[in-house]
């Protein structure tokens, strides 16, 4: 959730870090605050509670010394109300040192007893002061940063990433991460520090992600990379693939806008290069023919919007290898003690790579000999690392809190794994696969005519209900998850009841929220494809507008026997059955935001939520 940022290097520190900052709002926050040492070796800090907006004004009006040495932090509230003084950074050591802290500290209790019994006092509610105060106790003692880094995470229990200074060490930003994001940006006479690549992606894109259990420190001239033994290791450089300009508006009215504009992209970007003459190729998945071989089920793990496209994903998967998916909420997935052998192939789907609970359930797969795979869109992330595959989605940088174009990359990126693997244990043609794959390379033109052809209608439609307070989704097959995550993004960027049925269940219990005037959705199948389950979901619609819902129909074009039952048909181009659902949500899409600008609301930082949920 938190965004960090850390620089050492000759230019003022504190206009990067407000910026790294503005880059990372996106994450979700509460409050946020820098800390900068001065070119006189003091140590300055600032923070508030609200925007970033309220710190930058503070600034204004009370600017710190200029340093080239400096912190900065966006904080969600765990341990402690959205106060000034439980914002980050935290001070220690009669204010020489400044701590920031992203994560839970699960012992920070008995931490606080022990400090406070040895005459510490403590002035907020948090856990990272007491991980500040331990850190400033190890350094009286050592007067060595990094030593007292070693000697404070090995006491901590949880999830955790923290950066701290010490105005005796100007020019040196220590960190250290368990379960936590961090990664390096690698400037020329400069580093960075970020729990994010956006955090510096403006000065670079050369890039190293540390591992779990590793401390890194930063000067203007190097990097030093360890584990908390204090054992030097070796880290993995990578190159981000987008630019600051990408994570940018652009001219859009919110971030939601553009990403929604850029599903066409995201689909052909993780495509490209991964199709060749009809097969799918998958360069990343190179040696793994065997495993693919050998597998006798597959188990998806996610939370959220991850989840919905791997339920998509199963009904193609299943379809095309004949392997058994299951699709298991990541946070429940290792508490119930499921069975796992190593011809299990567990898939993980995170747009962030850092969802904790995903996080958690990999390492618990991976402990129990089941072969893990990770469906990721951040380069340098913790889940890909712990894995022992990654496909990327490519999807570029997804700002806005309730994810669009990231979805619709999850569910391409999880149909060219099930058609690479349906190749590898023969279960599909060449010819099939090759039709398939005709399919797939189409999607990102089709997206782009929904697009063209209904936006605007879906926008008026928005604005006619801007009173609307609930709204019901129906859809069957693998439109049922596409209920599903319709009701989603109303619920996460409108604040209004929604909720998404396999329509088979109408008549066993929903059904009877149908009064009259009550919007419903209703994705209906092709009849070109799939005649029987068309017939039935039209029948579902006889039934809810007999008892006086308003219907919005989502139909391909040509498909004229919704016509008598709906007040709105919204069309999608021609595609395969299983292919519907990456045309079927781009009208919920923008109908949700659509929903949310006529009700005036924020649609990219939508209330209590964050982008990323690093904690469980």
């Amino acid at each position: 959730m938190c965004g960090i940022v850390g620089y050492v290097g000759p230019r003022p520190s504190q206009d990067i870090l407000l910026a790294g900052l503005a880059r990372l709002e996106y994450r979700g926050y509460d409050s946020a605050g820098i800390a900068v040492i001065d070119r006189d070796g003091d140590l300055g800090m600032r923070k508030r509670a609200g925007k970033l907006s309220m710190l930058r004004d503070d600034l204004e009006r009370h600017p710190l010394a200029d340093g080239t040495t400096g912190i900065g932090h966006t904080r969600w509230a765990t341990h402690g109300g959205p106060t000034d003084v439980n914002a980050h950074p935290h001070l220690a050591d009669d204010g020489k040192l400044a701590v920031i802290h992203n994560g839970i500290i699960e012992n920070f209790a008995d931490l606080k007893v022990e400090l406070i019994s040895e005459g510490y006092e403590f002035q907020s509610e948090t856990d990272t002061e007491v991980a500040a105060v331990l850190l400033g106790r190890e350094y009286a003692a050592s007067h060595d940063l990094v030593a007292a880094f070693r000697a404070t995470v090995v006491r901590l229990e949880g999830a955790f990433t923290l950066l701290a200074m010490h105005q005796e060490q100007p020019g040196l930003v220590v960190g250290a991460r368990r379960n936590s994001p961090l990664v390096i940006g690698l400037g020329e006479g400069e580093n960075f520090l970020g729990s994010d690549v956006a955090a510096f992606v403006e000065h670079t894109r050369d890039a190293l992600a540390i591992g779990q259990d590793q401390i890194v420190a930063i000067t203007p001239s190097g990097v030093e990379v360890s584990d908390f033994t204090g054992a030097a290791v070796e880290v993995e450089p990578f190159q981000v693939t987008w630019d600051a300009s990408a994570a940018e508006k652009g001219g859009w009215s919110s971030f939601m806008a553009k990403e929604v504009a850029e599903e066409p992209e995201a689909v052909a970007n993780t495509l490209r290069g991964r199709i060749r003459d009809g097969v799918v190729v998958i360069p990343e998945l190179d040696g793994l023919d065997e495993l693919f071989a050998e597998i006798t089920r597959v188990v998806v793990i996610a939370a959220g919007t991850a989840a919905y496209a791997g339920l998509v994903g199963k009904y193609a998967i299943e379809q095309w290898t004949r392997v058994p998916v299951e699709v298991e909420l990541a946070h429940e997935f290792r508490y119930r003690d499921p069975v796992l052998t190593p011809s299990t192939l567990v898939i993980s789907i995170s747009q962030s790579g850092e969802t904790m609970d995903t996080l958690m359930a990999v390492k618990y797969a991976r402990e129990r000999g089941a072969r893990t795979l990770s469906i990721c869109n951040t380069q340098g992330a913790t889940i890909p690392r712990e894995s022992d595959a990654i496909v990327y989605t490519h999807a570029g940088p997804e700002v806005a809190v309730a994810s669009t174009k990231a979805f619709v990359a999850q569910i391409t990126a999880l149909y060219l794994l099930g058609l690479h693997v349906a190749r590898v244990r023969g279960a599909l043609s060449a010819t099939e696969v090759a039709q398939h794959v005709l399919e797939l390379e189409a999607i990102p033109r089709k997206i782009a005519k929904v697009l063209d052809a209904e936006s605007a209608r879906i926008s008026q439609l928005a604005h006619w209900m801007a009173d609307t307070r609930s709204v019901l989704f129906l859809g069957r097959h693998v439109g049922y998850p596409i209920a599903l995550e319709g009701a989603l993004k109303l619920k996460e960027i409108t604040y209004i009841h929604a909720e998404g049925f396999a329509a088979g269940e109408l008549k066993h219990g929903p059904i009877a929220l149908i009064e009259p005037g009550q919007p419903v959705f209703v994705l209906v199948p092709s009849p070109r494809e799939s005649s029987l389950l068309h017939d039935k979901v039209v029948s579902n619609i006889q039934e809810i507008r007999a008892r006086g819902a308003r219907v919005i129909v989502v139909a391909e074009e040509g498909d004229a026997a919704v016509l008598p039952f709906a007040d709105e048909v919204l069309r999608i181009p021609l595609a395969g059955p299983l292919f519907e659902p990456l045309l079927a949500v781009v009208p919920l899409h923008l109908f949700a935001m659509g929903l949310a600008e006529a009700k005036g609301l924020d649609v990219d930082q939508p209330r209590n939520l964050a982008k990323s949920v690093t904690v469980e």
